[in-house]
């Protein structure tokens, strides 16, 4: 076996060493940004405070007004411009505060407008089921009459008589068709009707006599000869129309009724005792 070759070593060459300088050695690490950054974030500080300093303003000059005891003219003086620059201060004056008339207020001045007026309110109050107090000032009766002049009737069913399902409430006057009816005492008409229930053409009338409410009822009157509207105040003795045979009735009368208190009692007594 020939012996192997030895290849020779190639010779070492040692790499030439760099010397080191300052340059590339690097920087310590450091948390400071650089100084650009720096100016970025302060010149947005001063952007920022500048518009708090300006919303503060704003808030300053709207903020008495909303105060209950500052002055809303001084309020908006502030608010128009600064008290060191006259050409943009406001101030108010009496001669231009606003004021507002009252607006459809009116008030019946002529007999006719009263009337109607004391009508309205009575006719809203009677549709409404109040009583005619709460519309008008009842009067005070002193002097009472009969419905009827003497001579012209004669009675014929009185208080209780009996009726279908019920008494009769009042007494009747029998009367020739046409002869007058009365009013029996001073008061305000709350009902004028041509045809109420049973009672035919009627008229009702409020009062008070000896502090006590009292309503005269004036039934089976002619058609068309009612001479008083619901809210008219009457005089004893005035003519209210005149004798007929509507509603449930045979023959001719004046059903007449008297209520004390909202109670229907027997008129004739009644009448006897505050006749004048």
């Amino acid at each position: 076996m020939a012996p192997r070759e030895e290849i020779p070593a190639t010779p070492r060459r040692d790499l030439p060493t760099v010397p080191r300088t300052e340059a590339a050695v690097p920087a310590a690490t450091s948390h400071r940004p650089p100084r650009n950054v720096r100016r970025r974030r302060w010149a947005k500080t001063k952007a920022i405070g500048a518009t708090l300093a300006v919303g503060g303003m704003i808030a300053g000059a709207a903020l008495p007004a909303l105060n209950p005891d500052s002055s809303p003219v001084a309020a908006l003086t502030v608010a128009s411009g600064s008290a060191d620059d006259p050409t943009q201060t406001y101030s108010s004056t009496d001669e231009i505060r606003a004021e507002i008339a009252p607006r459809g207020n009116f008030s019946a001045t002529t007999p006719e407008e009263i009337q109607a007026t004391r009508s309205q309110a009575i006719s809203a109050a009677v549709s409404a089921g109040m009583p005619l107090a709460s519309a008008v000032d009842i009067p005070i009766a002193d002097h009472v009459v009969m419905p009827m002049a003497e001579g012209s009737y004669s009675f014929t069913d009185g208080f209780g008589a009996s009726r279908p399902g019920r008494s009769h409430l009042g007494q009747d006057f029998a009367a020739p068709v046409g002869a007058p009816i009365n009013a029996a005492m001073k008061g305000c008409v709350s009902r004028s009707s041509e045809s109420y229930q049973g009672y035919g053409v009627t008229i009702q009338i409020e009062s008070i006599v000896d502090g006590e409410s009292v309503s005269t009822v004036y039934s089976h009157m002619n058609y068309g000869t009612r001479a008083v509207d619901v809210g008219d105040c009457v005089e004893a003795g005035q003519y209210l129309g005149d004798v007929g045979s509507t509603g449930y009735v045979f023959g001719s009368c004046l059903h007449f009724e008297v209520h004390i208190n909202n109670a229907a009692i027997d008129p004739m007594p009644w009448m006897q005792e505050h006749l004048n």
